[in-house]
């Protein structure tokens, strides 16, 4: 399978001056693209494309886009055609996940990035990386690469950072099967809560930043559009952002190699969390945890190390459900964080007994309501809520 190693690299003074000629190239190549894809009635191939290029190339207002690598450019209409081909696959069903939106122009203002393809980088000894018409990178090697890359994307975010994306291909290591096997129910107070009781809690970086992002985002409102001032406030804020964002995905990174490494099947519920995150009280605390994030990142990694990755529908009622004898003790508050069951006397942890019951729902469990005597089995309705459980009563009646 092929994976992204990303290294941090610092430019020279002249390194970022070409990089920046660079990245404005590559960005007028994709505006003008754009343009004309949105202007043709039949939208054009990569090959009417590429001519069209090296036609604008010999005009006297784009010559100067041969004072850069060609192949970034080439690759970047590449990249159009191939945005263009998932947001019609998004439309007609044939792309699985969210639907993708059609592709948008460029600015100057937001990250900035060029791919090289394996005929304008070579890399030495995995120590030195050279970059067609940029030159030797000093680059900051925290591991060594799996193998020959065949492609390398030259990235500059928001807190003017610079990094290489290497594309590799790589044997993933399979693990031995251990048999184990968790349910994790997601939360706001704790982030998740496995079915073996473990807690664990979220750094929750945009909290622990926020006194600090309001001051500095009150200061860039006071500075005039175009100053350098408000480049050095603008710069300050985008390097808060990028930290809360390095923090957030190094926890999620950790917590999820360690449930992959120490289970062999992982069940999650699927949270409708663009519907969650609607509700305006509790949206910036779950922007803040990367459910979605945490998700795929599982999902990744299941498949990377041989593991297995299930989900149950988000119309189980794992908070309302007793773990010990099945029953339904009804709908409870947020702030109901223990409760005891009606009908055995069961004395629960909301989370604790949330996460058991995703794990009894992923078909795998040793209570008594995962012996598959009479577990209650929901669907996703389209309609809502009430019809898939009077379905849910009807499969169950079968059932028994």
């Amino acid at each position: 399978m092929k994976l992204r190693y990303r290294y941090r690299f610092y430019p020279t003074d002249q390194q970022q001056r070409s990089l920046a000629q660079l990245f404005g190239c590559v960005r007028v190549v994709w505006n003008d693209a754009l343009a004309f894809c949105k202007e043709s009635e039949k939208l054009p191939t990569y090959t009417e494309l590429a001519s069209r290029l090296t036609q604008c190339k010999q005009t006297e207002e784009r010559e100067w886009l041969g004072a850069v690598s060609a192949v970034p450019l080439q690759q970047s209409l590449r990249n159009l055609s191939t945005a263009y081909k998932n947001f019609f696959d998004s439309i007609k069903g044939k792309r699985k996940g969210l639907k993708v939106n059609p592709p948008r122009f460029k600015s100057r203002r937001s990250k900035q990035s060029a791919t090289f393809t394996n005929n304008a980088f070579v890399v030495k000894d995995n120590s030195k990386v050279y970059l067609a018409k940029i030159g030797f990178l000093d680059v900051v090697w925290s591991r060594p690469l799996p193998s020959k890359p065949s492609s390398v994307t030259v990235i500059k975010d928001a807190a003017n950072r610079y990094f290489l994306s290497f594309v590799v291909e790589v044997n993933p290591e399979q693990l031995p099967d251990n048999g184990q096997s968790v349910g994790i129910d997601l939360g706001i107070i704790d982030f998740a809560t496995l079915s073996t009781g473990e807690k664990v809690k979220s750094p929750k970086p945009l909290k622990a930043k926020l006194k600090r992002l309001r001051k500095c985002q009150r200061n860039l409102a006071r500075k005039q559009k175009g100053s350098m001032r408000r480049e050095k406030a603008r710069l300050r804020v985008a390097k808060l952002h990028a930290k809360v964002k390095d923090t957030r995905t190094d926890f999620l990174h950790k917590l999820s190699t360690k449930l992959i490494r120490e289970n062999q099947t992982v069940i999650l519920e699927d949270l409708n969390t663009a519907g969650m995150m609607k509700n305006r009280r509790l949206s910036r605390a779950i922007s803040d945890l990367g459910w979605r994030s945490f998700r795929t990142m599982l999902e990744a990694k299941a498949e990377m190390y041989g593991r297995e990755f299930r989900t149950i529908s988000r119309w189980e009622p794992t908070s309302q459900r007793c773990s010990c004898c099945g029953e339904i003790g009804g709908k409870k508050a947020l702030n109901i964080r223990e409760w005891t069951c009606l009908f055995c006397g069961a004395n629960h942890d909301r989370d604790v007994n949330a996460a058991t019951n995703i794990l009894v729902a992923g078909g795998l469990s040793e209570t008594l309501n995962g012996r598959g005597g009479g577990r209650k089995t929901t669907l996703v309705a389209a309609s809502g809520e009430a019809s898939t459980r009077r379905k849910a009563i009807q499969l169950t009646l079968f059932a028994s």
